[in-house]
């Protein structure tokens, strides 16, 4: 089987012919790919920043991005509101993701011993998921908003981290719950006025932000890795196939 890595420049490439059944695309850059006569039943596509403002993605000419939106916020009630621009929506919609974890953590708990550090197709397991919305946190909560020169966890779990070490789960909980109690109570006490205050964006200082959009980078992390995590223990829980 080939394998393309960073180093491989398929930018512009032209595929005619070819037989990619089978492949696998992972954080891979496919803006603006074209596809003409192609079969892509039983495709599997996950697009975290599909709906971005602007963002399209036609089949057959269709642009299907509000249809997929709809049906996510149909299937995680309080999602809609990921993007409340006032105090009060904005507690709302943290009050919604956290209903909506706890929900989650429950199925968890209730699951056989070890799922939680189960990896499906080399993605993160429940636990490693629940450690990196700790980083996440941090990043945006505690540097980005609080402007803290060392906000992390060390059970935090960044992209390209270290997954190999061996973490305790209910240490994972402990830090889940303390993040995500440090949302609430800034929440709590935010005004329209704190929401408009600048910011500087965590990862690329020279573009700006607001305590506002480092809230939406917040509840957007939460949500995504949310459904990441429902998807996994959807296929732990399935049956094997026949």
């Amino acid at each position: 089987m080939a394998n393309f890595g960073e180093s491989d420049d398929l930018v512009s490439a032209e595929f005619r012919g070819v037989d990619l059944s089978g492949a696998r695309f992972v954080e891979s850059d496919l803006s603006r790919v074209v596809m003409r006569g192609v079969d892509i039943a039983g495709g599997d596509i996950d697009a975290p920043w599909l709906f971005e403002p602007g963002s399209t993605l036609l089949v057959n000419g269709v642009d299907v991005v509000s249809f997929v939106e709809g049906q996510l916020n149909q299937r995680f009630p309080g999602r809609e509101v990921r993007r409340a621009q006032d105090p009060d929506g904005l507690r709302a919609a943290w009050d919604a993701l956290e209903r909506t974890w706890a929900a989650t953590l429950r199925r968890a708990a209730a699951a056989p011993a070890g799922t939680v550090d189960v990896s499906v197709a080399g993605e993160w397991s429940f636990a490693q998921t629940l450690r990196h919305l700790v980083h996440a946190t941090d990043v945006w909560l505690g540097r980005g908003i609080m402007e803290a020169a060392q906000p992390f966890h060390p059970l935090g779990l960044k992209h390209g981290g270290d997954t190999t070490a061996t973490t305790d789960y209910a240490e994972v909980l402990v830090a889940r719950a303390d993040r995500m109690a440090m949302v609430r109570d800034f929440l709590a006490h935010v005004t329209a006025e704190d929401l408009d205050a600048p910011r500087k964006n965590p990862h690329n200082p020279d573009h700006p932000e607001t305590v506002r959009s480092c809230l939406h980078v917040i509840l957007e992390e939460e949500w995504e890795h949310h459904r990441f995590a429902v998807r996994d223990l959807d296929a732990i829980e399935a049956p094997p196939a026949a």
